[in-house]
């Protein structure tokens, strides 16, 4: 077997990421007992199979490498040969995998190796004389194990997927998840194919020298991959909500949320009276009106979010100049009632859970075009905070106490939350739940901190 200078094999850059471990234990092996399995390259040196082989001798410090060197005609042979070579790993994430049926579909089509749509045994005869036959996605599938229902959701997940959300899916666990990642390809498709079209009349008004008219088209593209990009980068968010919220709900036995078996205010109270402001870790809370100007006064100027869940009662239009986005949570009657009396400005309405969310803000904001499953008030708070704020925006106004459900969830989110009632029964309870779940006091008349 040839050995070749370390510094003359060439990398591609559409290899894969290296794994650390994998590259930690290899150097450990071939320091032990050699280089076993030599790395594969062609006969311009172009790594084809080994690239955590080969860094783990140049962190030997070894200038040499054993290779086995293949012969192909072209780069797209070779590169035709690196995918499929990847493409054999048990630990690829199916994003890596769906992306690199793609890369090979194109370069199959490339080298005319790949059957049109709509062809099939009939079509297909003449080319028996083809060396070698153009493939069909019956027999892509069949050569790479799956079926062509998962390759052909596979290509359409690589396709159709705007690459900045798909670098984003990358790094969380959506990557993992197919059905996620089919329902994010599958958000801004019009948008998607005004692109495509708009992408092809300009190269054909470019080669018509039409300028004017391929600047147009262009712009058309460009204006369209931005509303594409926008849409899935929220139905990515919306999927990552929705993990998180089931996770939180699911996981975490919340008994901040769970009512006891007595009366909580048939416990010892904290002293609390209408005017209150009592400080709970991060979060604020007033007893007393929250329509009023006392508890306005106490709100940030940039809240990112503000949730009213169901309450007889509505004087808090006033909650759209002080909260980005406000989400209010009615049954399917009080919504359509609510909405014809509001003064804040409509946004969409989002249904989940049987459960009817009013979305208002001055700001136009795209609605999720994604199924949102999710079951219970508690997921459905976990699920707007977490699309609606982040850690860097993180203040929430709640101006009904309900059963805790918004407060729990700030103060497991790491959210800051601004809450009250006039109910100070309710109030009382909630500070009890809270203390005892957290193990902290309850602070009144001092400021955030």
């Amino acid at each position: 077997m040839p050995k070749i200078s370390i510094n003359k094999i060439k990398i591609g850059v559409n290899r894969r990421p290296l794994n650390g471990e994998k590259v930690k234990d290899l150097k450990e092996s071939i320091q032990a007992n050699g280089l076993l399995n030599p790395i594969t390259v062609d006969q311009h040196y172009n790594l084809i199979a080994g690239l955590h082989r080969l860094t783990a001798c140049q962190m030997l410090g070894l200038e040499e490498i054993e290779c086995n060197v293949v012969n192909y005609e072209d780069a797209e042979q070779s590169r035709l040969a690196e995918i499929d070579e990847n493409l054999i790993r048990n630990e690829l994430e199916p994003l890596e995998r769906n992306e690199l049926w793609l890369e090979r579909e194109q370069i199959l089509q490339r080298m005319g190796l790949r059957a049109k749509a709509g062809d099939n045994q009939y079509t297909l005869k003449g080319s028996a004389t083809i060396s070698p036959p153009a493939k069909t996605t019956k027999d892509i599938a069949k050569q790479t194990g799956f079926s062509e229902r998962t390759l052909q959701q596979g290509l359409q997940i690589a396709k159709t997927i705007h690459p900045e959300v798909k670098q984003l899916i990358k790094e969380t666990p959506l990557a993992k998840s197919t059905t996620a990642q089919l329902e994010i390809a599958r958000t801004a498709t019009a948008e998607r194919i005004l692109a495509e079209q708009a992408e092809e009349a300009a190269q054909l008004a470019k080669a018509k020298g039409e300028e004017q008219e391929a600047e147009r088209q262009a712009q058309l593209a460009a204006e369209s991959r931005a509303k594409q990009k926008e849409l899935q980068l929220l139905a990515f968010k919306s999927a990552i909500a929705q993990k998180q919220a089931k996770s939180a709900v699911k996981k975490v036995p919340n008994r901040l949320e769970q009512p006891d078996h007595k009366p909580n205010f048939l416990l010892k109270e904290p002293q609390v009276k209408v005017g209150d402001e009592l400080v709970l870790g991060r979060n604020l809370v007033y007893c007393g009106d929250t329509s009023s100007k006392d508890f306005r006064q106490l709100l940030p100027s940039n809240a990112a979010l503000a949730i009213a869940t169901i309450s007889p009662t509505w004087n808090h239009d006033y909650l759209v100049d002080e909260a980005r986005i406000v989400a209010v949570v009615r049954s399917q009657d009080q919504i359509y009632e609510f909405c014809s009396q509001t003064r804040m400005p409509y946004q969409y309405e989002l249904i989940i859970s049987n459960l009817y969310i009013g979305i208002f803000s001055h700001q136009s904001i795209s609605k999720p075009q994604t199924p949102i499953h999710i079951e219970g008030i508690e997921g459905i708070i976990n699920y707007l905070i977490n699309l609606y704020t982040s850690h860097q925006d993180q203040f929430v106004i709640a101006p009904f106490m309900g059963n805790g459900e918004i407060l729990s969830a700030c103060e497991k989110m790491g959210r800051i939350c601004f809450i009250g009632d006039h109910n100070l029964e309710l109030i009382s309870r909630e500070i009890i739940r809270w203390e005892k779940w957290t193990g902290k006091k309850a602070n009144v008349g001092m400021g955030i901190g």
